[in-house]
């Protein structure tokens, strides 16, 4: 309950054709502040917007990031009860992003409650306690913010898998046509086709891929995405980073993996794209999730924290000595 402020679209409340100024005192009447509470913030708010040397100038010729500096340096420092904040950030730099992030964290602090709508993940676990998840306007979830946001990201994807791994074709991002990833199956130290690996097992990706027509100088690779979004590691084709080359045909493609994974739960991302440019011809964002359990059933033991710290298992050697 409460005064509340919104960021809801590029330049809401604002006038085009008034000066930065003027808008700061409209879009501070707009949400109830009277002429002396405005005034005693205008220096924070400008300070904060860095827009100062435009604050007389018409916000008709504001460039976007230059509109949300504004309105969010109002909203912010106006002290509402309730910030509502929806997706605009993605057009300020990152050192904006960075202030606005804190501010909001300060607000939150201060007893007061900031509504984050977003699908920026870094974003949502620096900032919220709590995550609603929503989808076709309905109420998914709600709850604690990391596994809210494991369920958002993982929402669909099991039930996308058949037994033979094929890859939905609205998974493939930026797909040229030159060629494409047909499935891809995580395999067990056993070589069984799993979504569930004991800590400490080995395990092995095959992937199917259709080359269209004959591609040269590409490179083809794999990762490990997290529950978050996060890579966690990234293979190529070959150690040397060269380029290769493709004819028209399928390519049965399989990848040893000798590192050990922590704990946790991951997917599997595929990419194949031009190595000079860098441009993709096809991308797998996530595909095949998994889970790597806390027991390793074969070395009889298990991961002994609640927290998982990291997560791949380096291979090292340690020698401790009293000197």
């Amino acid at each position: 309950k409460g005064r509340i402020a919104s960021l809801l679209e590029v330049g809401t409340g604002f006038h085009p054709e008034q000066s930065g100024r003027e808008n700061v005192f409209l879009n501070g009447a707009i949400l109830g502040m009277t002429k002396n509470e405005i005034r005693s913030k205008f220096d924070e708010i400008v300070d904060f917007s860095g827009v100062e040397r435009y604050i007389d100038t018409p916000v008709k010729r504001y460039s976007s990031g230059m509109y949300v500096r504004l309105a969010f340096a109002v909203a912010a420092h106006l002290e509402p009860e309730i910030l509502i904040v929806d997706e605009v950030l993605a057009v300020g730099d990152a050192d904006f992003q960075k202030k606005c992030l804190g501010k909001m964290k300060d607000v939150s602090g201060q007893g007061r409650t900031v509504l984050f709508v977003s699908h920026n993940m870094p974003s949502i676990r620096i900032l919220c306690d709590t995550c609603i998840f929503m989808e076709r306007g309905t109420l998914k979830n709600i709850g604690v913010t990391d596994s809210i946001i494991a369920q958002y990201l993982s929402n669909g994807l099991r039930t996308n898998i058949d037994k033979n791994g094929l890859i939905p074709p609205g998974l493939s991002l930026y797909n040229t046509g030159e060629a494409k990833f047909v499935s891809a199956r995580l395999f067990n130290s056993k070589k069984e086709v799993a979504n569930e690996l004991d800590f400490y097992e080995n395990f092995s990706l095959l992937i199917n891929l259709k080359v269209i027509k004959e591609i040269q100088d590409v490179s083809l690779s794999f990762c490990i995405v997290n529950q978050y979004g996060d890579r966690v590691m990234m293979a190529i084709e070959n150690d040397f980073y060269k380029p290769i080359s493709l004819r028209e045909g399928e390519y049965e493609i399989n990848v040893e993996f000798n590192e050990k994974l922590m704990p946790g739960n991951y997917s599997i991302g595929l990419a194949i794209s031009f190595f000079h440019t860098g441009s993709s011809i096809d991308h797998v964002e996530s595909f095949f999730p998994f889970t790597v359990k806390k027991e390793s059933v074969k070395l009889n033991f298990e991961y002994p924290w609640a927290t998982v710290h990291g997560y791949i298992k380096p291979n090292t050697k340690w020698a401790i000595n009293k000197i």
